[in-house]
């Protein structure tokens, strides 16, 4: 049994047999199958989509409406400053993601209540307010689950495993969007909101197989200068300021989508029919380009998010343009053909990026490099509101020519960053 568990492992991985032992096996199956479940949730709970249309068909406001979004971003990524500490002095990196995504069950656990119970105003805040407890508790995952990654699995294999769970997520959200476009599943309250339970009930058995990692012992730092210790690398650090830099710069990959919906109901009157083309076609990129991107990143995470920025300029330039020469992305087709394409790149700027800034780092510094890292980004997302301006003034298509040259403009700042799979 071990040595099939081996060589399956070893086949995902690109490795040969001999290469991995049974207890980084193990570890590579517990990692996908925990990524897997968690990764489904969130596509349950997509604040872009899944609760954005449950909170308008429960009466909420649109001012409540429009902070799903800069809570569930921005609440995961600022607060790991302050706990990459308490991270870093935990022994074991395993329970801190485990509690995390057990909290993350609680939080939508809640939400799909409130919207069963609830409705109006006070359903609107409640689920928000979920969100904004699940936001934190997946700052705790993130922050922790690439000291797991590197403890249990090979640096050459860590891009596999992160792919091949992005792949069977997005699998499961692509049948999911499937059953909701041609009605098995019914487009009510009710059904949504016993989806966002599942969701509930998929992070919990996540944390629960989690548990049986095998993670490598460690003692906690204890550096008492916490907050020149925190904000010290990007002082002592270049790589870091480039990384962070290149980062920022391809936030665009995030931001794109909702510009790409609004785009795609210039010169129609069906904008709401395009939300489920769009969805689904978001969720063949992910099933298609994963792995592929994830075992990429693991010869070289540099190259590959200079390819998935190339590749995100190019079609978000094709979007404006033809939006620009014909008034609009070509009808619901041309709308998901541009978000295929550019949910292709960022997904290889996502693989790229987390695997990148895992293995540049070290046990040491890793939750510290995070947390940096991703607290300067949320402040880069929340500052990504002014493209909503600009798209009022100027209109969706004049904000896709932009985000293409700023994702064209990170291709060189990318460029400089160094090979850290070489090491």
């Amino acid at each position: 049994e071990m040595s099939l568990l081996k060589a399956a492992f070893a086949a995902l991985a690109g490795s040969p047999a001999r290469d991995v032992n049974g207890a980084e096996a193990r570890n590579g199956l517990v990692q996908i199958v925990s990524l897997s479940l968690t990764k489904c949730a969130d596509a349950l709970i997509n604040p872009k989509l899944t609760l954005a249309w449950l909170l308008a068909s429960l009466g909420a406001s649109g001012a409540v409406i429009g902070l799903l979004t800069p809570v569930r971003e921005a609440g995961s990524l600022l607060p790991q400053l302050a706990l990459a500490r308490w991270v870093e002095q935990r022994e074991k990196r395993k329970l801190v993601w485990v509690a995390g995504a057990a909290m993350q069950g609680l939080a939508a656990a809640g939400m799909g209540l409130a919207a069963l119970t609830l409705d109006g105003a006070f359903a609107g805040w409640s689920i928000v307010c979920c969100l904004a407890a699940l936001a934190v508790a997946r700052s705790l995952c993130s922050l922790s689950h690439k000291d797991t990654l590197a403890r249990s699995i090979a640096k050459s294999r860590r891009g596999a495993v992160s792919g091949a769970a992005g792949g069977l997520a997005a699998a499961v959200t692509l049948a999911f969007g499937a059953t909701l476009a041609i009605g098995v599943i019914p487009l009510t309250v009710s059904a949504i909101s016993i989806a966002i339970l599942v969701a509930g009930a998929l992070w919990f058995i996540g944390a629960a197989f989690f548990l049986a990692l095998d993670e490598e012992n460690k003692d906690g730092s204890a550096d008492e200068n916490h907050v020149s210790g925190l904000f010290g690398p990007l002082g002592e650090d270049p790589m870091l300021r480039r990384f962070i830099a290149a980062r920022a710069m391809l936030t665009v990959t995030a931001l794109a989508p909702p510009f790409i919906l609004l785009a795609s109901s210039i010169g129609s009157n069906d904008g709401a029919g395009v939300l489920g083309p769009l969805f689904l076609a978001s969720s063949a990129a992910a099933i298609i380009s994963s792995y592929v991107w994830g075992r990429l990143s693991d010869r070289s995470s540099r190259k590959t998010m200079m390819a998935a920025a190339g590749l995100s300029s190019a079609s978000l330039a094709a979007g404006a343009l033809c939006g620009f020469t014909t008034g609009g992305l070509g009808g619901v087709a041309g709308a998901a053909a541009v978000l295929f394409f550019a949910q292709i790149a960022y997904e290889g700027v996502r693989q790229g990026r987390k695997l990148h800034l895992t293995d540049m780092t070290n046990d040491a510094n890793r939750a510290r490099y995070t947390a940096l890292s991703n607290t300067l980004i949320g402040v880069v997302l929340l500052l990504g509101g002014v493209f909503g301006l600009i798209a009022d003034a100027l209109g969706p298509l004049a904000v896709l020519a932009l985000f293409s040259a700023i994702a064209a403009l990170s291709v060189p700042v990318l460029a400089g960053l160094d090979e850290v799979q070489s090491d």
